[in-house]
Order: C-alpha cells, then sequence, then structure tokens
C-alpha cells in the first residue's frame, strides 16, 4: 500500500514571481477554509513590489501559524486575472499537471486528516510553522491514472458548481425583498409606528413560564445563559408569540439594536427590556415590521436617535416615533412570503454546505480505499 503514496515534493515547485512594475494591485490573503478573500491589510506606504504574484492553477500557503490554527491555511487559485499575496506566503505549482492534476492535489489539501498530520509535524515554535522541506516529505494517494484523478475532480466540481447557482439564485431574491422595501419608500406615505403599537407589561407573576430568553445583536432570540438559581422570576416580562422585545440600549452593541420577534412558544426576558405588540394585526404584520427592523438603515437610525452619556438608549418614544411605509396588508403578505421562501432556501443553502463539504474526503477516501485492494 505504501508505494501507492507518494512524496507530494515530486509534483512541485516554487514559484518567487514578485509583482514588479506593481501591474497588480489585487491584494488577497488566504482563510483556514482554504480560500482566498480580499486582505484587510493596511498597505500604506507598503512596496507591493515585493509582493508574490499568484496565477491560476498556482497555490499560495500560509505555513507560519499551522500549530497555533491546528489547519494550513493553502488555496489554490482558480481566477483568470492574478493576484498578489504576502512575501511571507508559499507560492508553488504542478510541475506536470498530465501526472497530479491541481484540482484533486486541492481536495487532498482540504482533508481534515491532512490537517491533522501538518499540524502534527509543525515546529516547536510559538506559532508552530512548517518549513518547504517537511512539507515536500508528506506522502499523499495519487492515482496513477490522471483520467482517475480528473473523475474525482469532476465530480466535486459539479457539486461544487450546482451549489454556487443555488447561492446565485438566492442572491436574486434577496435583491427583490431589498427592491421592494426600498420602491415602498418612494410609492407609500411614511406612518408614525406608535399608532401601530402597544406596550405589553405582562409580568410572570404566577412563575408560569421559566422558558427565560435574551436577545442578539443578530435580532434573534436565544436561551439566557444566566443563572436561575435565587432568581425571582415573578418580575419578569412574558413575551408572546409574534410579539416583540428589544434592548433599549444601543451603546457597545456592534452599531445594532437588538431587537427580535418571537415565533415560537411564549418566554420571559428581564425587566429592564421592553416588549410589545401590534395592535391590530390585520393592517399591520408583526413579520413585515420585523423586516424593517432587520434592515441596516434601521440600525443606524436607532444608533443616531439614541441618547444618553455612560449608556445611549433608545427608548419607547424613539421607537414610537419611527416612520415607515405601511402599505396594504396583501401587499405585506406577499412580501413576508418571498422573505420566507428566502429564509427556507439560506437554511438549505447551508444545509447543502454542510452535505458537500465531508464529501471531499470521502471521495479522497474512495482513493485510498482502492489502493488497498490493489495492494491486498
Amino acid at each position: 500500500m505504501k508505494s501507492n503514496f507518494k512524496r507530494i515534493g515530486n509534483y512541485l515547485q516554487l514559484v518567487d514571481e514578485r509583482n514588479t512594475g506593481l501591474k497588480i494591485t489585487r491584494l488577497l490573503g488566504i482563510n483556514i477554509t482554504k480560500n482566498f478573500m480580499p486582505s484587510v491589510a493596511n498597505t500604506s506606504g507598503v512596496d507591493l513590489s515585493r509582493y508574490k504574484t499568484v496565477k491560476k492553477d498556482r497555490f499560495a500557503c500560509n505555513i507560519m501559524h499551522v500549530g497555533r490554527d491546528e489547519k494550513l491555511p493553502i488555496a489554490l487559485y482558480a481566477e483568470d486575472e492574478p493576484a498578489i499575496v504576502s512575501p511571507a506566503y508559499m507560492t508553488f505549482e504542478v510541475i506536470n499537471t498530465q501526472e497530479l492534476l491541481p484540482e484533486y492535489l486541492m481536495m487532498i489539501f482540504q482533508r481534515a486528516e491532512f490537517d491533522r498530520f501538518t499540524w502534527f509535524v509543525s515546529d516547536s515554535s510559538v506559532r508552530g510553522g512548517l518549513d518547504w522541506e517537511r512539507f515536500c516529505e508528506i506522502e499523499i494517494p495519487i492515482p496513477d491514472d490522471i483520467k482517475e484523478q480528473k473523475l474525482f475532480v469532476e465530480i466535486y466540481s459539479k457539486l461544487l458548481t450546482n451549489q454556487a447557482c443555488y447561492d446565485n439564485s438566492l442572491n436574486d431574491l434577496e435583491l427583490i425583498c431589498d427592491s421592494f422595501m426600498e420602491s415602498l419608500l418612494q410609492t407609500e406615505v411614511p406612518k408614525v409606528l406608535g399608532s401601530y403599537i402597544k406596550q405589553s407589561e405582562e409580568y410572570n407573576s404566577n412563575y408560569t413560564i421559566k422558558n427565560l430568553l435574551g436577545i442578539s445583536v443578530e435580532k434573534k432570540f436565544f436561551p439566557s445563559k444566566t443563572k436561575q438559581e435565587g432568581i425571582d422570576f415573578r418580575s419578569y416580562k412574558i413575551v408572546r408569540k409574534r410579539q416583540f422585545g428589544y434592548v433599549t440600549v444601543t451603546s457597545r452593541n456592534g452599531e445594532k439594536i437588538s431587537i427580535a420577534l418571537l415565533e415560537e412558544s411564549d418566554g420571559i426576558v428581564s425587566s429592564t427590556y421592553l416588549v410589545f405588540d401590534i395592535i391590530d394585526k390585520d393592517v399591520l404584520l408583526p413579520e413585515f415590521l420585523f423586516l424593517w427592523f432587520k434592515r441596516p438603515e434601521f440600525d443606524r437610525y436607532a444608533r443616531y436617535h439614541s441618547w444618553g452619556s455612560a449608556r445611549e438608549t433608545f427608548d419607547w418614544t424613539d421607537m414610537c416615533n419611527v416612520k415607515l411605509p405601511i402599505p396594504d396588508v396583501e401587499i405585506q403578505k406577499s412580501i413576508v412570503a418571498i422573505h420566507h421562501t428566502l429564509e427556507t432556501r439560506k437554511r438549505l443553502n447551508n444545509k447543502l454546505k454542510n452535505l458537500i463539504a465531508p464529501l471531499c474526503p470521502i471521495l479522497v477516501k474512495g482513493v485510498i480505499g482502492n489502493f488497498k485492494l490493489v495492494t491486498s
């Protein structure tokens, strides 16, 4: 079996092509999910001519943080237009693509087993680096038949392509939702929100509800992590299904307001929270109003209209003064239905991503399995 595992260094060569003449300005980094990403480094005053060039089918790798992250940040560049990466990165390419496909090699790099091994053989420095010589000594399963490599790459690539198409359809649907909300600002006369909402001062006086909730900046209710021993929950407010709760304090909150619509069973929240309801749900749907609250524009509005010194708050009066377009309820239902479809598809898309991610290691495992059968 061991003879079917090949030394990776036999197939690779280092490339040290610099950005001479500053022809390339697109600077990229590599994340631990093994993808290129726009660099967030401050390049003011930096000599970009020292930076390394990556071209299509070329790899870039950050070998300095393997021990720290327990992953090898490595990525295969797939675009036609070249980019540049940090001079601290290793850049390399496959010597002969008729013997080893770069895409197949990237599948190997995505295996959790590969990350564990590179972490195991990294050095004892603070960051846990991996030098090029040691990297080249790693042995990986490489089918001699290039057609077999192409088959595995084709299967995986088609799955990724299908998922990307699904991703793009979500972007189109999201654009429809955003555009519709923007159009309402142009076609509807803004209404004062205070005429449509009312505070709820229902307390858990009988201690009938024990579902203690908090509200995140992602605008979701979540089970509170507060230690509940010795707490008198009778003073806590009840929030019912399709009611809103929000935290009035907006300072030190990531420039967002923590507000959420309860979609499941009743719960209780801190008495410092404000809980409110729609007066007439045949006129204003809670789900439609929540779409408005989820907009970045509303976060900015709430922060701008928050008041205070040590702590800035967006109080009930401020909430009631909000103006927004409230179209006919049938129109509200339509946009809520579209948004519900979008959220459902987003969840399915995340599941699809989670299903595809393990397939790469499984396909490679199939290669190893074939080796075992041949050698047994």
